[in-house]
């Protein structure tokens, strides 16, 4: 990803990335759904000059197996605009409306007009969902992050092509929203997918400290992923002795757990994982990497657009970092 694209990622991150994270400065008043990107309010709509359509229609007819006669009016004429000013991602001299009709067999432009109707269809505007793209395929070329994460905290085949890890805080609403959807697509995908978990405690959260060190505790116990889950299912209230009782609650032994948390046992352990994130230039939770690559949280959570990023990552990876060929 070119400099000013990943400062302007950095950038929506900082900002709680459109309602869809906390970032380490703000938070905002109330969490939204992780399902989508919140549109910027777009200019008053103006009335199509006489005779001319009503919606981009037109151009979104006769593409092989696509349909977008469901999407708003509106959608319409922006997935339109995307269409005709946007080119394909596999490379080939076209606009991706022009791939999609005349390169009937380039699978790339059918997956990245979804991806762009996806957008659309929640209200983005052209210019926004090509900037969008443009810093999503970007992403592949860019230099990848590594990290070094213990096997405990994560699940899936660990020789599966592709590690999605998650940078979390058990305090952040945005995290607890995004919790049950990355389970769910990492479970459908046990070998494809390694899912790691990693704290990343922010500032304005007073208990994420300890209940990060707490996981970690849990962790060699044997049940990392137990407390991961106990936390998050309280994460309104974790006080110390709230944390300290999740741990009796999964038959540890709590007293433990508070001597450790008095002591810092973990404290060192915890700032090498918030080191990591810095170094990887996160500024809110969630984030995530798919094989060390950033995934734009603008692009949506869901798992949709999660299977839709796996997808373009098996084939880049099995094309020895590149597209495949149509």
């Amino acid at each position: 990803m070119l400099p000013d694209r990943r400062n302007r990622v950095l950038l929506a991150l900082t900002l709680a990335l459109t309602g869809l994270a906390c970032s380490k400065s703000s938070e905002a008043a109330s969490p939204a759904q992780p399902a989508a990107p919140k549109p910027s309010t777009p200019a008053p709509a103006q009335p199509p000059p006489a005779g001319a359509p009503s919606s981009g229609a037109s151009a979104l007819a006769g593409i092989p197996g696509m349909d977008f006669s469901a999407l708003p009016p509106a959608a319409q004429r922006e997935l339109s605009t995307v269409f005709s000013d946007e080119f394909c991602y596999c490379g080939c001299p076209h606009t991706l409306g022009q791939c999609l009709k005349g390169h009937t067999g380039c699978q790339h432009a059918k997956r990245m007009a979804r991806l762009a109707a996806r957008q659309a269809s929640a209200g983005v505007p052209a210019s926004e969902i090509i900037v969008a793209l443009s810093e999503y395929y970007s992403a592949f070329r860019a230099p990848r992050k590594t990290f070094d994460v213990d096997p405990r905290m994560c699940t899936g085949d660990a020789k599966a092509p592709v590690t999605l890890v998650e940078f979390s805080d058990f305090e952040c609403p945005y995290c607890g929203k995004a919790r049950p959807v990355l389970e769910s697509f990492a479970k459908k995908n046990p070998t494809k997918v390694r899912f790691c978990n990693i704290p990343f405690p922010l500032p304005m959260h007073p208990n994420a400290v300890p209940a990060g060190q707490a996981v970690l505790w849990a962790r060699d116990q044997g049940k990392f992923w137990e407390m991961h889950d106990a936390l998050f299912e309280n994460a309104q209230n974790l006080s110390q002795a709230t944390i300290v009782g999740l741990a009796n609650k999964l038959g540890l032994k709590g007293a433990e757990l508070q001597k450790a948390l008095q002591a810092g046992t973990y404290a060192k352990e915890l700032d090498k994982y918030k080191s990591m994130g810095n170094a990887a230039n996160i500024r809110g939770t969630p984030s995530l990497f798919f094989n060390g690559r950033f995934f734009d949280l603008q692009m949506g959570l869901s798992e949709e657009t999660l299977n839709h990023t796996l997808e373009d990552e098996l084939e880049w990876r099995a094309n020895n970092n590149a597209w495949a060929a149509d």
